[in-house]
């Protein structure tokens, strides 16, 4: 992937970088969980393997201006760029309440030391975060870090926590008129003390490395044909991402839901994970009589799709999203209100900074995705209130426009971008 985004730069870009074979180490299959998530184990993979990076970034004939890596490589990259005297950078790919979670996460931990060294006992029933107006709830802190017992998400956290302080910045895709109130608390020492500055980047798009609607099977054509028949705003795009399996008695109220919520609507339906082959068919789980109906009402894909092309089309007028990050970026930057129905993850607490900013709607009460079959009527319910809320659709608007400012000429991200990198060239100079 990376390889496809350096060659699809000008010819002028894609001179100036230099690609470096980085081989890693296979694990051991024996200290592998054997229902790890791919997505952890290949960061599992990384770590492992990231000593071998300093003696091949060491030898390089150009001397390093900054080292920069992924949120979940802190506690295994920070040693290498201390061994280069080399400012380091984390870029960290989701909200900034997510991020102050994680780094007052080893405050917690130190404020009680006769409580045992696992989450589950020194996170209490909220987190309240200095510089925060509203609390993190225990519900809304990612399951997997409150599992009984160690696990590799727990380490990561734990370990990178306590490491955050070394760095010499973070870049965070967010941006202040989203959550400026977080980015505030982090940058005025409320969270953590020492905290290294944070910038807000945002937003950032998932990059576009092929054409989703390739060769005969393609599904966006005829989709965005359907679009062009809808009236303006009168469609919601439903989708609850691709890292969880939806319940079949789910996909059954999800389908009443649908129905009954009196739009039409664009269902993107995912009836497995990315990373997993078992698969049945929607019709099956429906059945003939229901999925006719649905039919009538709306549009049902199983394919992935051009998410942003869809939100970006006048008959969209809402979206269901499990609130995703990349996926909550692209709603904001087409302007559309959001419903989150969080499914997993950091999810919980991006519904949240996305009710805060006014742009959204998140019924907390479902819980997470899998937790209960939430009723058709109920989801209906939701989506009305969503998308006959005229705030809402007012908010996303300028949510819209300054998320495009941010990113464009002269925004806030160029700015901080290019005010850096003459900081890095005058560090490269005196080196």
């Amino acid at each position: 992937m990376v390889a496809k985004s350096l060659s699809s730069l000008p010819d002028p870009l894609s001179l100036l970088l230099n690609q470096i074979d980085f081989n890693l180490i296979p694990l051991d299959p024996t200290t592998v969980a054997p229902n790890i998530d791919p997505f952890y184990l290949q960061f599992q993979t990384i770590r492992h393997s990231i000593h071998l990076l300093y003696p091949i970034l060491s030898s390089l004939t150009t001397p390093l201006s900054a080292f920069i890596y992924n949120v979940a490589l802190i506690s295994a990259a920070v040693t290498i760029s201390e061994k280069l005297f080399c400012p380091s950078y984390m870029y960290f790919p989701t909200a900034a309440r997510m991020f102050s979670f994680t780094a007052y996460v080893s405050v917690l931990a130190d404020s009680d030391p006769a409580a045992q060294p696992h989450p589950s006992t020194f996170i209490g029933d909220a987190v309240q975060i200095l510089g925060f107006t509203s609390p993190i709830p225990r519900s809304s802190v990612p399951t997997a870090f409150l599992l009984q017992g160690s696990n590799s998400f727990q380490r990561m956290i734990m370990e990178d926590s306590r490491k955050l302080t070394k760095l010499d910045g973070v870049f965070i895709n967010s941006f202040e008129e989203l959550e400026g109130e977080a980015l505030a608390a982090l940058n005025e020492g409320k969270v953590v003390r020492g905290l290294p500055p944070v910038y807000g980047i945002g937003p950032l798009m998932a990059c576009e490395f092929e054409n989703v609607d390739q060769g005969q099977k393609g599904c966006m054509s005829w989709v965005l044909e359907w679009l062009d028949e809808q009236a303006e705003g009168s469609v919601v795009y439903v989708s609850l991402g691709s890292r969880t399996e939806t319940r079949k008695e789910q996909i059954k109220d999800m389908a009443l839901g649908l129905i009954e919520c009196g739009y039409g609507f664009l269902w993107v339906v995912k009836l497995k994970r990315v990373d997993r082959e078992e698969e049945e068919d929607l019709g099956d789980v429906l059945g003939s009589e229901l999925m006719s109906k649905v039919r009538e009402k709306g549009v049902v894909v199983k394919e992935f799709v051009d998410q942003i092309k869809i939100l970006g089309h006048p008959a969209v007028g809402g979206s269901v999203s499990h609130g995703g990050w990349n996926s909550i970026n692209e709603t904001l930057w087409e302007g559309k209100p959001i419903l989150t129905w969080p499914q997993l993850g950091d999810q919980k607490m991006t519904a949240e900074a996305i009710r805060m900013s006014g742009v959204g709607i998140w019924a907390d009460e479902w819980g997470w995705g899998t937790e209960k079959v939430v009723k058709g009527k109920e989801i209906a319910k939701k989506i009305k209130e969503m998308m006959s809320n005229e705030s809402l659709r007012v908010k996303a608007g300028e949510m819209k426009e300054a998320a495009r400012k941010a990113c464009g000429v002269g925004g806030s991200c160029e700015v901080i971008i290019k005010r850096l990198i003459e900081e890095w060239k005058k560090n490269a100079q005196v080196t």
